[in-house]
């Protein structure tokens, strides 16, 4: 009977140690992904030639506090997003305020599972080297948007498993504009983790603002391991991030260089950034 009693009590423990592992690796698997979220619906507006012309809309957008972004469509114009609504009702609410603030004119609410873009434009725009990056060859006239805004063409994804690879083409075809974020009080390192951001809200996924957040979030992948859409870090230390872009495949990765410079793709490897390598994240 002694024998039997020590046993159920062994048993008993066993179990809660087992128990406590599962609650401790539980806990350690949500704070990793901490500050990741699927984006509710979203407010896109404008419809520009020229990229200056999307760039002070976004700024003007962001002096009212409102965290806006600007890309290119696949019809070669650039449209300004901002927004995580938890419904649609809520986002019109605010792009109606927005109109009578006349702020904005027309606008179209983007829904939750939205991807803007799935598949690569053509050969030659995805991949280009650093030193053939190349600006339109005419001078384009801004677009006046029409009185009903035009739904973007959209392919939804059709397998999550593909996300990384959606998220590596989106950062690609980003490759070419200047971009410039936060407007003029933007601090370092802000413009690569906002045009990181943008990608990634384009996706359909809210991720950390600032790229020292963002390390902080996701799963760890080793650099040997490193898939389309992952997000690798640079800097002198884990506490000292400065720098972030999106792995897009063959050891190359897209990225926000400095303020106003062009988005550009360069190797993972490349001798500045194989010494402040710190590390990569996935998110999908």
């Amino acid at each position: 009977m002694a024998n039997l009693l020590k046993y159920r009590l062994i048993f008993i423990r066993l179990q809660l140690t087992v128990l406590l592992f599962c609650l401790c690796t539980i806990s350690v698997h949500a704070a990793k992904s901490t500050g990741i979220t699927r984006l509710g619906y979203a407010i896109q507006m404008g419809a520009f030639a020229e990229v200056k012309n999307a760039e002070r809309f976004a700024a003007k957008l962001q002096a009212k506090g409102i965290e806006a972004f600007y890309f290119r469509k696949d019809n070669g114009v650039y449209a300004v997003r901002f927004g995580d609504f938890p419904s649609k009702e809520k986002a019109r609410a605010v792009a109606k305020k927005l109109v009578a603030e006349r702020l904005i004119d027309n606008y179209y609410v983007a829904p939750p599972n939205e991807v803007v873009f799935t598949q690569t434009k053509g050969p030659g725009w995805q991949k280009p080297q650093p030193d053939e990056i190349r600006k339109p060859a005419t001078h384009l006239q801004p677009v006046i948007p029409n009185d009903i805004a035009e739904k973007p063409a959209t392919k939804p994804a059709k397998d999550t498993k593909d996300m990384g690879a959606i998220a590596a083409r989106t950062a690609e075809r980003f490759v070419g504009i200047p971009y410039r974020w936060g407007g003029d009080n933007v601090v370092e390192g802000m413009d690569c983790s906002g045009f990181v951001r943008a990608v990634y809200n384009l996706c359909g996924l809210s991720i950390p603002r600032t790229s020292r957040d963002q390390f902080k979030a996701g799963d760890l992948v080793t650099k040997d391991d490193l898939k389309d859409g992952d997000l690798v870090f640079f800097g002198s230390s884990a506490d000292s991030i400065n720098h972030v872009g999106i792995y897009v495949g063959d050891g190359k990765f897209v990225h926000a260089p400095r303020r106003g410079e062009e988005i550009r793709i360069t190797a993972v490897n490349e001798s500045y950034f194989e010494k402040r390598f710190v590390g990569a994240r996935r998110y999908f």
